[in-house]
């Protein structure tokens, strides 16, 4: 018995193995958590918590994770904001014709919401730096994101990156994909996004074509009943009201520059279709005039630029332009070419670039460009 006693008594001092394998376990479990968070929080690579390190190859490729972290820690003067119709610009272009150090925020199928998350980053990290406003927004408005809600968004939102909780930012420092895909990967296999062309289409040349966009294209049924010619402007004035102008009139010493992007012909088959032409003409003139009577917003019209939108081999797809003409635009903002006037201002208004638009739309021949197919 004295024996037996002896035994569990060197038995208990030396521990239970299960019971020590367990709490190695966790130790290093605790520990390998550790390192990867740290490992995340030094490189960053979705900049939520500083600016990128010299050296390391970032892989900037996921606009919903990436761009908060932009926006509150880059070094830039100007923004580029806007759907797809924004990512083909370069921001080189945005020096050279301006000056200006631009950085690009687009989010593919944004709505006035997704613009809205983005500005409260923007110009609360810039008011945070005294001396340090923004200079301008390039800001690309697609008329038909702003008659959907207020707070709708294209896609969710992974809300620990744009909130300041360090809480849930576990989400963020032991995330699998993060540590793969944005930091081991880009060691092995180093190859750092240019941020001048940043986000932009995977499209080639050969893609922009008309028999490619004819190919992909179907025509929409025929609404019989028109579109009530205000049908979208009440949604267009809420979006305004609650996700763009706050901003505006909340920084006057920087200059929006709003612009409409030049969706092909196709698009206006479309609407012809759907058959909200005179809705769709409405929402562009509300929107307009709205946003052009702000002293610090300059507006320019692009749709009814005939030699680009009537030439599908200028576009990938229905809606979607060469990047040339992103060029294009950024020389037109440089030299304030179809910039709508203010009132007293002499120039072609709002209302002579929409009777141009119409003119086109009812002239086209759109059967004789659909048998083609």
């Amino acid at each position: 018995m004295k024996e037996k006693n002896v035994q569990g008594e060197k038995q208990y001092k030396k521990g239970n193995p299960f019971k020590r394998a367990v709490m190695g376990f966790l130790v290093l479990t605790i520990a390998a958590a550790a390192g990867i968070a740290a490992l995340v929080v030094y490189v960053d690579p979705f900049f939520h918590y500083h600016s990128p390190l010299p050296g390391f190859p970032y892989l900037v490729d996921n606009q919903l994770s990436q761009n908060p972290g932009m926006a509150a820690h880059m070094d830039y003067d100007s923004v580029i904001l806007g759907s797809s119709m924004t990512v083909n610009f370069q921001t080189d272009w945005f020096n050279e014709l301006m000056g200006l150090n631009t950085i690009k925020l687009s989010y593919s199928g944004a709505f006035p919401k997704d613009q809205s998350n983005i500005m409260d980053i923007m110009f609360d990290s810039r008011n945070k730096k005294d001396g340090e406003k923004i200079k301008k927004v390039f800001l690309g408005v697609d008329v038909i994101t702003y008659t959907g809600g207020v707070g709708e968004t294209k896609y969710p939102i992974p809300e620990y990156l744009y909130d300041d909780n360090i809480f849930n930012d576990i989400k963020y420092v032991l995330n699998k994909d993060v540590l793969l895909n944005y930091i081991l990967r880009p060691m092995a296999d180093p190859d750092p996004t240019d941020l001048s062309n940043v986000y932009a289409s995977w499209w080639t040349e050969e893609y922009y074509s008309e028999e490619w966009v004819l190919h992909n294209y179907t025509s929409p049924d025929q609404v019989e009943k028109e579109t009530d010619p205000q049908a979208y402007t009440g949604a267009a004035a809420r979006n305004l009201d609650v996700n763009i102008c706050p901003y505006i009139e909340a920084n006057p010493e920087t200059e929006f520059i709003v612009f409409f992007p030049p969706y092909s012909i196709l698009f206006w088959n479309d609407v012809l279709k759907e058959n909200h032409l005179e809705a769709t003409m409405e929402v562009y003139r509300y929107i307009a005039n709205r946003l052009n009577a702000y002293e610090n917003v300059e507006v320019y019209f692009f749709p009814d630029q005939e030699e680009i939108i009537c030439d599908l081999n200028n576009y990938a797809d229905y809606s979607h332009y060469h990047p040339r003409y992103n060029r294009y635009m950024t020389e037109c903002f440089a030299a304030k070419k179809f910039r709508l006037p203010k009132e007293g201002q002499e120039g072609k208004g709002i209302d002579e670039y929409l009777a141009h638009m119409r003119e086109i739309v009812e002239k086209f021949d759109f059967e004789e460009l659909l048998s083609r197919k």
